[in-house]
């Protein structure tokens, strides 16, 4: 198996993106290429005391920054880390991991990779690390969306949650603004009605924001304005209710003792709010596998991203997603057709 890395995307790349990768080749047999300035990555491969022939460096002498314009990785900056390793992975590779600027992965994917068969717009696939784990589709790629692109999200969610995550059955849910089907916008009630009238998935009706927290379904749909505010809510409210608990415990020195006894049961809710176990969010409906790491990344969650890329490949999700995608095209001709013969 071939995993590309963008070894320059991200707020601390080439340091952390090269460690991460050079943590994660310790417990893989993968091939790990890394692609940017092959200096810096060298200085960090040494620095880290690793073995560079182990480690396929493919120069490059332009980055993608946080603040370019989307369509740069496929305009502007075509021998980006982001440009060159999107074409590797179209060429040769088997799954490709960034940290890299959001829009300009989601765009150069969808141009240089594609999306398959059936698939109308791909989407990013982020986990809201609960208690139970809630895959949230679109977190941020598709501001303008149709019904019918939540009902592929669900679809490709309930294969990823169901091949990766291991969840046997998993269950979809609409983010609104209230339980009954004729809340929410236009969309969200046509949304509703295709979620319920499609037999691929276990759709259990609308979920309210508030319910998030105490895992009321495995896969959640949404717009992708609507779910990256979502998305940043959550991980600022993990921060700050740990920050207050900080505060808590060391105001003075029988909170401190109460710290201690409470330590173990603490750690466990810290690794359960743990976004860097799951590496980084896919981008689903890709004819390859696209792996997008938070921004922010230390190189615990880039090896994290790398084995969740691993586990995209090994477990055959893009051949699934793609079966699941034509049953639905085929419901969808013969709704179409029926329709057109009660018109006549």
């Amino acid at each position: 198996m071939e995993i590309i890395i963008d070894a320059m995307g991200g707020d601390n790349a080439p340091s952390e993106i090269v460690r991460g990768a050079v943590e994660a080749s310790k417990e893989s047999t993968s091939k790990m290429v890394l692609v940017g300035n092959r200096l810096r990555i060298e200085q960090v491969l040494h620095a880290a005391g690793a073995d560079s022939r182990l480690f396929e460096i493919v120069h490059t002498d332009q980055v993608i920054t946080m603040e370019d314009d989307p369509m740069s990785v496929v305009r502007g900056k075509k021998n980006s880390s982001m440009a060159v390793g999107l074409r590797l992975l179209k060429e040769r590779g088997d799954a490709f991991v960034s940290a890299g600027n959001t829009g300009a992965l989601h765009a150069g994917s969808s141009l240089m990779v594609r999306t398959m068969k059936g698939v109308q717009r791909s989407g990013i696939a982020t986990v809201l690390p609960f208690e139970r784990p809630i895959l949230m589709m679109d977190s941020g790629a598709n501001i303008n969306v149709t019904a019918d692109y939540f009902v592929q999200w669900a679809i490709m969610g309930s294969v990823y949650m169901k091949n990766v995550m291991g969840v046997a059955d998993p269950e979809v849910g609409l983010l609104n603004n209230g339980a009954e089907e004729h809340k929410g916008t236009q969309v969200q009630i046509d949304a509703y009605k295709k979620l319920s009238e499609f037999e691929g998935i276990r759709f259990r009706g609308n979920v309210e924001g508030k319910e998030l927290p105490f895992g009321p379904c495995d896969v959640l749909v949404t717009d992708g304005f609507t779910g990256n505010v979502t998305l940043k809510l959550v991980e600022g409210m993990s921060k700050f209710m740990f920050s207050l608990l900080k505060d808590m415990y060391t105001k003075n020195a029988l909170t401190k003792l109460s710290f201690l006894a409470m330590k173990d049961s603490l750690r466990q809710v810290k690794h359960t709010f743990d976004a860097s176990e799951y590496g980084g969010a896919p981008l689903l409906g890709l004819q390859k596998p696209v792996i997008k790491a938070h921004g922010s990344s230390d190189a615990k969650c880039i090896r994290s991203a790398i084995r969740q890329a691993e586990a995209y490949v090994t477990t055959g999700v893009t051949a699934q997603i793609a079966e699941k995608m034509a049953e639905y095209s085929a419901a969808r001709a013969a709704t179409s057709s029926a329709e057109d013969k009660q018109e006549g």
